[in-house]
């Protein structure tokens, strides 16, 4: 029984891209979706579902987080709930174990053909997209892996030696476009020129994670928001400001041609030497 865990990403979807090519069978292929991915990677899966059948492997099952009630309970519901961030943003991997592993594990222990292999001592075999340059990743999984009773890891990305750029060259060649990267539109780890692309091309979800913040405000008191040791608005705020400046210094680059970069006092006496 061989499940692959599909994160919405390059390396997930060109492992399964190549699991195909090496005649590697594919019985089932989850997404764990914790509710609050970017709208590009909820497209690529229409785009990818199309693919997988038209290449005969089965589609994307998408699976998720629920409550007690079997309610789906989504990252950015708990968040708000709660009145806190992502347990990334405190230095903790909750959301992943909660959001994205959890439910896949759910789904399996209900599978029939899982249950199967587990009645009779097997493990099910799962495929991670780890890529070539992830050597400390699948180290320290190993023990992890070797002791677990239930799963047999597979790094398939890492036995072919297929680099991040390799998995981009497969997707291409393969007909697809590139996924973009998957993640939640909230999430702490996002850098700063993601953060950037993210309130430029959806400003309402940029919204929603400084409203996510505020929420969470009262009750912060080892970080300022989803940037840890800043808050995400103030970076928007910061960046503006820091425009402006930009714009300001052009303008006086333009009005004294003669002192190369103006003078910080605002006069051609080219006191300043920067």
């Amino acid at each position: 029984m061989n499940v692959v865990s599909f994160g919405g990403g390059t390396n997930s979807t060109a492992m399964i891209i190549g699991m195909h090519q090496h005649g590697i069978p594919v019985d089932l292929i989850l997404f764990a979706d914790p509710g609050g991915e970017q709208p590009h990677t909820y497209e690529y899966i229409e785009i990818f579902n199309r693919w997988l059948s038209a290449h005969g492997l089965p589609k994307i099952i998408t699976v998720y987080k629920t409550d007690k009630d079997g309610n789906r309970l989504t990252l950015e519901q708990e968040c708000l709930q709660n009145g806190t961030l992502p347990a990334i943003a405190y230095g903790y991997k909750r959301c992943s174990l909660k959001h994205k592993i959890g439910p896949q594990e759910i789904f399996c222990n209900n599978h029939p053909q899982c249950k199967e292999v587990w009645a009779t001592g097997g493990r099910v075999h799962k495929f991670i997209g780890y890529d070539a340059g992830e050597t400390r990743r699948v180290s320290h999984a190993a023990p992890i892996n070797a002791a677990d009773k239930k799963y047999e890891a597979h790094y398939p990305l890492y036995e072919w030696g297929w680099t991040r750029q390799q998995c981009i060259l497969i997707i291409e060649e393969a007909g697809l476009p590139l996924p973009g990267k998957s993640s939640c539109f909230f999430c702490p780890s996002m850098k700063k020129a993601e953060i950037v692309a993210l309130w430029e091309k959806y400003p309402e979800l940029f919204q929603r994670a400084v409203d996510m913040e505020h929420n969470a405000a009262p009750n912060l008191k080892t970080v300022k928001g989803l940037g840890r040791d800043w808050s995400w608005e103030q970076f928007k705020e910061a960046f503006f400001e820091n425009k402006k400046w930009e714009a300001a210094q052009i303008t006086l680059d333009d009005l004294f041609r003669d002192s190369p970069g103006g003078c910080l006092c605002g006069a051609p006496c080219g006191c300043y030497d920067g």
